[in-house]
């Protein structure tokens, strides 16, 4: 591929997703595309190029993203962060709230939503009370995988055994065993597309807490404070964003306060 198809690609990959990619990732983005010229059966990147132009071909843009993506993922990754919100799920509960809303914005291949909400269900012990959790993410493949709920036993080994009794279903597949999320869990989660690159988006809010982890590395400045501005916008004033550990708001003016590292405040 040579550097002027590599870079119609970044512009491309940019433009649609907000990824920034830098001009040092040729070989990993010709590794990637390449599984979409080998399903469709070309050769030569600038003919997948002018394929990815040609007239109404957004379902192959999407295609594109789908391999771009990096879904890299975990139950209960970082979780400091799940014991964090547990503790402030707690007091809003014991202040009599019953309502809460919250957001996974980079979802994967569902860990982060599913362990928040098994975190949540636990927590309830019993109250009855209205929660959904949105869970999105640009891929269309992955959030496919997520809906199923079903995952290996090396998959599900992070999970606390006593949630991965309460709240899974082991089954075999293939002689292999695996583990299906069960119906508490999923009523608790709504699944959608959404480009974090792309706001305003289309929620309403308030949230209670908003999930923002390990995305927005990929992203330039830009992008970020598009994507903050809108999210300080869902979040109830009292609510919390949470975002990965290599991740900072520092500069961004988001109006954001932090209440400790990769967590933040509304006022």
């Amino acid at each position: 591929m040579d550097f002027q198809t590599f870079n119609d690609f970044r512009e491309i990959i940019y433009k649609k997703s907000g990824i920034s990619i830098n001009e040092t990732k040729e070989a990993l983005v010709a590794a990637r595309i390449g599984k979409r010229m080998r399903a469709l059966g070309l050769n030569d990147a600038g003919d997948y190029l002018k394929y990815l132009l040609s007239k109404n071909n957004d379902g192959e843009i999407v295609n594109l993203l789908d391999v771009i993506s990096t879904n890299v993922t975990s139950f209960f990754r970082e979780q400091a962060h799940f014991d964090f919100l547990g503790d402030i799920f707690s007091g809003w509960l014991e202040q009599g709230q019953r309502k809460f809303r919250f957001w996974s914005a980079a979802c994967s291949s569902g860990e982060e939503p599913y362990s928040l909400a098994m975190l949540i269900s636990d927590k309830l012990n019993g109250v009855n009370a209205n929660v959904k959790i949105l869970a999105t993410d640009i891929s269309t493949k992955i959030l496919e995988k997520s809906m199923a709920g079903t995952y290996s036993e090396e998959k599900v080994s992070s999970i606390p055994s006593t949630y991965r009794s309460r709240f899974m279903h082991e089954t075999l597949w293939n002689d292999k065993k695996t583990f299906e999320i069960c119906e508490e869990i999923r009523k608790l989660i709504v699944f959608q597309h959404i480009n974090l690159s792309k706001p305003p988006f289309p929620m309403h809010g308030p949230m209670d807490a908003v999930f923002c982890r390990n995305v927005m590395i990929y992203f330039d400045n830009k992008v970020r404070k598009n994507l903050l501005e809108d999210v300080y916008r869902l979040v109830k004033p009292g609510g919390y964003l949470f975002v990965g550990h290599a991740e900072s708001l520092t500069g961004l003016l988001s109006g954001f306060k932090a209440v400790k590292p990769s967590v933040y405040i509304k006022n």
